[in-house]
């Protein structure tokens, strides 16, 4: 028999739209109080029971349902947001369909009170009840200015459905997710939250009860509230507009990042949404300072034209469609990227007579250290390397710019210098990173500041410098080379040979200029300016080695640019300062004022920290003083 074409039944319809809007009670509470906040809302109270498949019940002081529209309201596409075709260019509104309250009624018990702002009494509003999407109550209620939906038994009629729920506990979480993505989007709303984790009517026989309320104007204390304690002492603020867009909100900095992309909300136009488009900006932002596998967290608000953007691409609306996606990435990206450039080392919070409770005695008790060779403690080992370093330390510290550290009494001297340093310093003019007393192992700069301790890694600093000044350098005028006075042949493989003789003009612009001599030799001609470093020439054969396997990969545009960063980003780190490299004060110090200047200095190239700090408290209460 061949099937014939047949008109569903309303209810079959209905059940087929509730499967496309209402997913879990999560979702519903999310298109309730879309509706809410499009009704004017600043208050808004929501409430459920056993993972709300008992109850959801959600009430606002918004403006109302007219008593006359309260059997509309419940039907498919109705809605008072839209009246004609055109309208659906350029959405203003968060819920438009007119489907989720009409889809919502085919799978539950709802009860929905209201009352119109211009209603005739003071007290007396209008009430329906819908089950299955049948209507079997219609009446007046006592209600104030606003609305109130209740949402019982949850698929009652639709058991199939209702078996894929997951248990109360995971709804529950579902829903304080929609309920923070809310909370995040509509600053000026009032919000309160009361979740009963037990069965059915468990609220009202004592069972734990969760509450939380949310009041509107102090923003960064919600946030703290719902992503995490310390978000608000974490974050960058963002608030940069372009023609018609504007991208602002707080994005955290790059060494507040999680295993998980959980704390990550983005909004267009006040509805939260995923988007491809954007998360590839962000990524790309925080690509030279986060580290491998870690995700950022962030909050933000895209502004732009309501016909810009298509909310109508799927029925939850949590992907949207941009009318231009690449200026929309590209703005983006940009502000994030200034932003996150603007970041500079903070001084911390000063810590009254710090330094006074560090005995000097105790540091300088013990052997004397023993001077490594003059070739290895020499600044003339490495020539050239203070030259990287733009920034010089305060005059007055009376050390010898060839003084190692590491000579006989240095480390005494050092300290007390220092200490004198630190003195005569006011808390309002210490650097932040203070002043470098020691170095430890070849390793780590230690240095003291207004607040405690600081401990630098030595080469994850320089290469972070490195890098952006080669950055700069390659964006402003192109990488500066230095010809070498006797060029550098090193034997490779040939296919590594055919890559440099294919990609030389790449290799020129981030200032290596390679040639290839033979089927498996190539030989070195200039290098990059800010690298013509001894530990270049040492590391000259492994540094292009990696160079020609990196740009090895036949792809162009924006991968191509990304490859580039990642040369870059390589020979920063064969041109750095390596371990092991004694280092004078001079140059300690210098090291540390050139982190101060540089962007994103708190991480080096990989995502690694360059230098942690302690304050005194915390150094007091390793050691229980005070206790």
């Amino acid at each position: 028999m061949v099937a014939r074409v047949r008109a569903l039944s309303a209810f079959v319809a209905d059940q087929i739209a509730a499967g496309e809007v209402v997913e879990r009670p999560g979702s519903i509470i999310k298109e309730l109080v879309e509706n809410s906040l499009d009704a004017g809302a600043t208050r808004i109270d929501i409430r459920s029971e056993g993972g709300g498949v008992d109850l959801i019940s959600v009430r606002d002081n918004g403006q109302g349902i007219v008593a006359e529209d309260l059997p509309l309201a419940v039907q498919r596409h109705a809605t008072s947001k839209i009246d004609q075709a055109e309208d659906l260019l350029g959405v203003a509104s968060l819920g438009f369909r007119g489907e989720a309250l009409a889809s919502v009624c085919s799978v539950a018990k709802v009860r929905l009170s209201s009352k119109s702002a211009d209603a005739p009494s003071a007290t007396e509003g209008s009430l329906i009840e819908v089950h299955a999407g049948e209507i079997v109550h219609q009446g007046p209620v006592a209600h104030n200015v606003g609305t109130t939906v209740e949402v019982r038994d949850l698929f009652f009629n639709t058991p199939a459905r209702r078996k894929f729920l997951k248990s109360h506990r995971s709804e529950n979480a579902q829903i304080e997710l929609a309920f923070r993505r809310l909370c995040l989007a509509h600053e000026s709303v009032s919000f309160s939250m009361q979740q009963a984790r037990g069965p059915q009517g468990a609220a009202s026989q004592g069972a734990k009860v969760r509450r939380l309320d949310l009041p509107a104007g102090d923003l960064m204390r919600r946030y703290d509230a719902l992503i995490h304690p310390e978000f608000s002492s974490h974050v960058v603020e963002v608030d940069e507009a372009r023609g018609d867009y504007r991208l602002h909100g707080y994005v955290g900095r790059p060494e507040f990042h999680r295993r998980q992309m959980d704390q990550q909300y983005f909004y267009v136009n006040g509805r939260a949404v995923r988007d491809k488009v954007i998360g590839h900006a962000v990524r790309q932002a925080y690509q030279d300072v986060m580290f491998h596998g870690r995700h950022p967290v962030f909050v933000l608000h895209l502004e732009v034209p309501p016909e810009a953007v298509d909310v109508n691409v799927h029925p939850t609306k949590h992907e949207v469609r941009f009318a231009d996606a690449r200026q929309v990435h590209d703005f983006v990206f940009s502000a994030l990227n200034r932003s996150l450039r603007d970041i500079r080392i903070q001084a911390a919070s000063p810590d009254a007579g710090a330094f006074e409770s560090m005995a000097p005695s105790m540091l300088t008790a013990g052997p004397a250290v023993q001077a490594p060779p003059a070739a290895d403690r020499s600044p003339t080992s490495q020539p050239g390397l203070s030259s990287l370093f733009e920034a010089r330390t305060a005059p007055g510290t009376g050390v010898s710019p060839n003084e190692s550290i590491g000579a006989p009494g240095g480390f005494a001297q050092a300290f007390a210098e220092s200490q004198r340093e630190v003195r005569d310093t006011g808390a309002d003019t210490m650097p932040p990173l203070g002043y470098a007393i020691a170095q430890l192992h070849g390793i780590y700069v230690v240095a003291q500041n207004q607040a405690g301790l600081v401990l630098v890694d030595q080469h994850a600093a320089h290469e972070r410098i490195v890098y952006e000044r080669l950055k700069k350098q390659y964006e402003e005028v192109g990488v500066q080379r230095q010809r070498l006075l006797i060029p550098h042949s090193l034997q490779v493989t040939q296919a590594q040979a055919d890559s440099v003789e294919m990609y030389q003009d790449e290799l020129q612009q981030m200032g290596l200029v390679v040639e290839r001599q033979s089927v498996q030799s190539i030989c070195i001609r200039e290098v990059p300016a800010l690298l013509k470093e001894r530990q270049i020439l040492d590391s000259i054969e492994e540094l292009v080695s990696e160079l020609v396997d990196d740009v090895d990969q036949g792809q162009t545009g924006e991968r191509l640019e990304r490859k580039r960063m990642d040369v870059l980003a390589a020979m920063a780190c064969h041109g750095s300062v390596r371990a092991n490299r004694n280092m004078t004060l001079e140059e300690m110090n210098a090291l540390l004022r050139a982190m101060e200047q540089t962007p994103n200095a708190g991480l080096c190239n990989h995502g690694r920290p360059t230098y942690v700090m302690r304050s005194m408290d915390e150094l007091d209460r390793l050691f229980y003083r005070g206790q």
